[in-house]
């Protein structure tokens, strides 16, 4: 059995650049396809872009996939919360800010596919999407 070779350096700078992924459209006809990465909760956690108030909502989130039971009346807008912190460290091309500077807002859609793809990847978004057989997710960058 072969020795399993050793990834350089120049692969791992490439996987930094991200994945160009097709999110879900604003509407029939109005495509989204955006350069996004998968962020680290711990760094983010430990950068101070979660901040300590949210962290609970970020872990049951990142951990269980859904908020904890537990009633506050801002569960929702923590949510909300999480979720942009997660698209500000996610989109690349076009960043964020670009796309809350020109008055856009995400749908609801938008926003969950890019949490969870920053928690799993490309892969766990096939349910997510919904898509014809065969269509394919993710384009080449």
């Amino acid at each position: 059995m072969a020795e399993p070779k050793i990834t350089s350096i120049e692969t791992l700078q490439g996987y930094a650049q991200g994945q160009v992924v097709e999110l879900p459209p604003f509407a029939e006809d109005q495509p989204f396809v955006a350069r996004i990465c998968r962020p680290s909760m711990l760094a983010l956690t430990k950068s101070g872009k979660i901040p300590n108030s949210l962290l609970t909502t970020a872990n049951d989130l990142f951990f269980d996939g859904k908020p904890n039971s537990r009633k506050t009346n801002n569960a929702m807008s923590d949510v909300y919360d999480v979720v942009e912190v997660f698209c500000e460290a996610c989109f690349i091309e076009p960043t964020y800010k670009q796309i809350k500077d020109a008055g856009i807002q995400l749908t609801d859609d938008q926003l969950m596919f890019i949490f969870n793809y920053a928690q799993t990847g490309v892969k766990a978004l096939e349910p997510f999407r919904k898509q014809p057989t065969g269509a394919v997710s993710v384009l080449p960058g």
